[in-house]
């Protein structure tokens, strides 16, 4: 019931048609890149080519020690709307992007911060449509879609749907009034809150955060201020992990940020799933024992089945990827040992990121 919860506050949230006026605001576009010399120039392409003022809009990269050409890469562009700042820190931190994000904050001169990464692609409307998007409601802080594509395997296209899904449940927070997760690829705030709120602080001991962490801080001051640009224009397009090792060092980055989660009814909720999916689990174990268990297991899983399918139809719609519906037999089930692994993991200490071993 859960997942149809979630259902409801995606159809809440609707369609967003940019309105055809000038933009006003000032956009400071934000990438904290490490080793992304071979992404970072189709990016910066990207957004060079944006449907926006340039007088309005400025990019800067920082370039968190990388040790191969990123920074070349960048300075290779002469627009002067380029910046480009090197961090140089000598003492050893935990959270290297969330200071490679705040330098560049207060270096930057936009009423409107927008983070992405080095990897991601983006239409020329995308730009314009969070503006307006921003101009229209006011926001504090706008979630936008992130979207894998140009998957080359069966594994890429599987992650794909299960990542629609959880992009799904953060916009359907966000349209239930309960704002819980984002995404850092496609993320806008003001850059007056981010100082009014101190930043990072308070979480800037974790590696990861910048972005629903600092959600839960705007939604705790304005908690009518968070928005989602529900527009297939303001999608940041990014691509899946290409091997299992990557996407679990990636997800246990994700699940890591849960045990700051302030919002006690969001870590009960995540609890009661994990220990649903845990439920499963014993109970197909159970069933070599007694088979009648795996008739019980074979139920849940069909009403897990369902539930998820009702939620993921409209999404999949949203994106045009009506075809990825066709992997969730097998996402649902395969989704039970991953949401029980990751659980325990995620919560486990360090993982490796970037090249680095954090916590």
């Amino acid at each position: 019931m859960v997942v149809l919860f979630f259902r409801r506050g995606w159809l809440r949230i609707k369609l967003y048609h940019p309105t055809v006026k000038a933009p006003q605001t000032r956009v400071s576009i934000l990438i904290a890149a490490r080793n992304e010399e071979n992404n970072i120039s189709h990016t910066i392409q990207d957004i060079l080519e944006q449907s926006y003022p340039a007088e309005l809009m400025e990019l800067i990269i920082v370039d968190d020690h990388s040790a191969d050409r990123t920074s070349d890469v960048v300075l290779s562009f002469s627009d002067p709307r380029v910046k480009l700042i090197r961090l140089d820190e000598k003492g050893k931190l935990n959270s290297y992007k969330k200071k490679a994000i705040t330098e560049a904050i207060k270096l930057s001169g936009g009423e409107l911060i927008i983070t992405t990464d080095a990897d991601c692609r983006m239409k020329e409307e995308w730009l314009g449509t969070i503006v307006s998007f921003y101009e229209k409601n006011d926001s504090k802080l706008i979630s936008s879609p992130v979207i894998y594509h140009q998957e080359k395997s069966f594994f890429e296209r599987l992650q794909t749907l299960e990542f629609l899904y959880l992009i799904g449940l953060g916009a359907s927070s966000i349209g239930n009034r309960t704002p819980s997760t984002c995404n850092g690829a496609n993320l806008a705030y003001r850059r007056d809150v981010f100082f009014e709120l101190d930043g990072f602080k308070g979480i800037d001991d974790l590696a990861s955060g910048d972005d629903e962490l600092f959600l839960h801080k705007v939604a705790e001051r304005y908690p009518d201020g968070i928005g989602f640009c529900k527009s297939l224009s303001a999608v940041v397009y990014t691509q899946a992990k290409e091997n299992l090792k990557e996407f679990i060092r990636q997800r246990k980055r994700w699940a890591s940020k849960s045990t700051r989660y302030k919002n006690k009814s969001i870590v009960t909720l995540g609890v009661l799933i994990w220990l649903f999916n845990l439920m499963l689990l014993v109970t197909a174990a159970a069933g070599f024992a007694d088979p009648v268990f795996w008739r019980t297991c074979l139920w849940a899983l069909l009403f897990k089945f369902f539930c998820e399918a009702a939620f993921l139809l409209p999404l999949t719609q949203f994106a045009r990827r009506r075809e990825l519906i066709y992997y969730l037999p097998l996402l649902t089930i395969v989704h039970v040992v991953y949401m029980i692994f990751i659980g325990i993991a995620g919560n486990s200490g360090k993982y490796v990121w970037k090249g680095r071993v954090v916590r």
